[in-house]
């Protein structure tokens, strides 16, 4: 009687664990990276709109604001 392999051995889902962990290393100082300069762009760009409103301030009112 022959015996029916199922699963995985423990070598194997040693390898997949390496690998992911290696890929993981890879990607994630990838990702803060990509994550700081979204939020420097939306930094700027608020800074842009705050900008154009204390203008339009000015241009209304002729002084700016306190």
């Amino acid at each position: 009687m022959e015996k029916s392999q199922e699963g995985f051995t423990l070598l194997e889902l040693l390898i997949v664990v390496a690998i992911i962990g290696i890929l993981a290393a890879i990607a994630i100082p990838q990702f803060t990276q990509y994550r700081q300069k979204a939020f420097n762009s939306g930094a700027q760009t608020d800074l842009s709109s705050v900008r154009m409103l204390v203008e339009a301030q000015y241009t209304d009112r002729y002084h700016y604001p306190y």
